[in-house]
């Protein structure tokens, strides 16, 4: 099985791509989607964030402007993250080629092993904050030059355009 990392900055179209490749019958691990329903499942954790980081759980998106609290929380959330993106790839055996999608898994050496292939999706800059309010932010706190990134996606046109960048690059894979 050759599994994907797709990533890219905040507003690039990782997302997009991936509901087109889940469309396409491709079985896609959203490590967004994953971590948030962690903390609805996992007994305990969201006490165990609130009383680490000393402040509310609702008020977990402040800790992306605190680079202690915002390694605090991957430490107590990250671990259990790579146990269900473990358990998640298992039960896809038997699948010759699946994705995971995370902004962030490059940066962190926990995740390491986890993929064989990368792909990379950007758009220019004015492009990705008129997707997303919070691109501009986050821009700070995502580094791509000098990764591994074996493909790339520009995403800098109309939906079918970016659809059919997607299958060339599935053709060359």
């Amino acid at each position: 099985m050759t599994t994907v990392l797709v990533t890219g900055p905040i507003g690039g179209g990782k997302s997009t791509v991936c509901r087109y490749l889940e469309a396409s019958g491709y079985p896609v691990y959203d490590c967004d989607s994953r971590c948030k329903s962690l903390y609805e499942t996992v007994p305990g954790l969201k006490a165990r964030i609130e009383s680490e980081l000393g402040m509310p759980f609702g008020q977990l998106g402040q800790v992306f402007g605190s680079a202690d609290k915002l390694s605090k929380l991957e430490s107590l959330v990250y671990p259990l993250l790579l146990e269900d993106l473990k358990l998640w790839k298992d039960a896809q055996k038997g699948r010759d080629l699946v994705f995971v999608e995370s902004a962030v898994a490059l940066d962190k050496p926990l995740f390491r092993g986890q993929w064989d292939k990368v792909l990379m999706v950007d758009a220019p800059r004015e492009l990705r904050l008129s997707r997303n309010a919070h691109a501009d932010q986050r821009d700070s706190l995502q580094f791509f030059e000098e990764k591994p990134i074996d493909y790339k996606i520009f995403n800098d046109s109309d939906i079918e355009s970016l659809h059919k960048k997607v299958d060339k690059f599935l053709e060359r894979l």
